[in-house]
């Protein structure tokens, strides 16, 4: 994908007019050799929405009308090019397209959104805000955009398009620790630790030491110590408070899970009930985790202060 999408480069398209714009403006069916055209530089200044389709997908049928009434309704501030995956068969590769309905949002030349499967119509209108939001507060650096936009698609669970973003950033920056990292959690996310292991394994010694990357380190290492089964857990501590062997065990799981918060609490409640239970360890572990989610995070700000308050109450 590298090769297609870039950064920078490309002859920028005219935009739509923000007051309105014909249906052959706005939306358009696109095929290989009018991609980079259609949607690549057209996205360097209007978002661009791609649905890639095909006529045998009951579930693209729906999507499809909806996804244009919006784009009608966004009145040139965005527009959709359809993509049918079977005559287009190398863009679909390229863009990593597995199951479909599939839609990519691209600005500036590159992916920053994307949604895979039916959605509501709520949730589709809302994708198509963000973008025409996205437009209207564009400026910056496009890095810093990429990885802000990599950031809240991890953050709303789609991790195969958060990790698309992030591989756009280290092909463009291959010493971004903060992309290098952001996909090292995508692989965790996706329980590919392996994957993740072997991209920390292969960087250079001071890339290593960068924050974000000890961040991932941690996390690594907190991920290698398995997934226990919530529920279960969960229903032992309910039944006896003071099984605090049980909590800890229930923390794990759920910072496994990405239940950074939960996690954090249920480790800060061993420590008011019992701060040197098992020789501080669920102190150690609130350390590790802190390290693992970053010490700017909110949640690690918040939680040192809770810890502190149990500490030192």
């Amino acid at each position: 994908m590298a090769g297609l999408i870039g950064f920078g480069g490309g002859k920028p398209a005219a935009a739509a007019p923000a007051g309105g714009g014909d249906d052959a403006d706005l939306i358009k069916d696109v095929d290989t050799p009018s991609f980079m055209t259609d949607v690549v530089d057209a996205s360097m200044t209007t978002p661009v929405i791609v649905d890639f389709w095909a006529p045998w997908c009951g579930p693209c049928r729906q999507i499809t009308p909806v996804l244009e009434n919006a784009v009608r309704a966004a009145r040139g501030k965005v527009r959709l090019a359809k993509v049918d995956i079977d005559r287009n068969q190398e863009i679909a590769a390229q863009m990593r397209v597995q199951s479909i309905p599939a839609v990519y949002a691209f600005f500036q030349g590159r992916p920053v959104d994307a949604f895979v499967g039916a959605q509501p119509e709520s949730q589709i209108k809302a994708f198509v805000d963000r973008l025409t939001k996205l437009a209207g507060d564009a400026g910056g650096d496009p890095i810093d955009d990429a990885l802000a936009q990599a950031k809240a698609v991890f953050d709303d669970g789609e991790y195969s398009a958060a990790a698309s973003i992030y591989k756009q950033v280290i092909d463009a920056d291959p010493g971004n620790a903060d992309a290098i990292a952001g996909l090292g959690r995508c692989m965790l996310a996706r329980n590919k630790s392996k994957d993740a292991r072997a991209l920390v394994d292969g960087l250079d010694p001071e890339t290593a030491k960068a924050p974000p990357i000890v961040s991932l380190i941690a996390a690594l290492e907190l991920a290698a110590e398995g997934v226990g089964d919530v529920k279960a857990l969960a229903k032992k501590v309910d039944a006896d408070p003071s099984d605090h062997a049980s909590r800890f065990d229930l923390a794990n799981a759920q910072f496994a899970l990405g239940q950074r918060e939960s996690a954090i609490n249920e480790l800060i409640e061993i420590v008011k009930r019992d701060r040197d239970w098992r020789d501080d360890e669920a102190r150690k572990r609130l350390v590790k985790m802190f390290e693992a989610i970053g010490p700017a995070d909110p949640l690690t700000i918040a939680g040192r202060r809770k810890l502190s308050s149990a500490m030192f109450k």
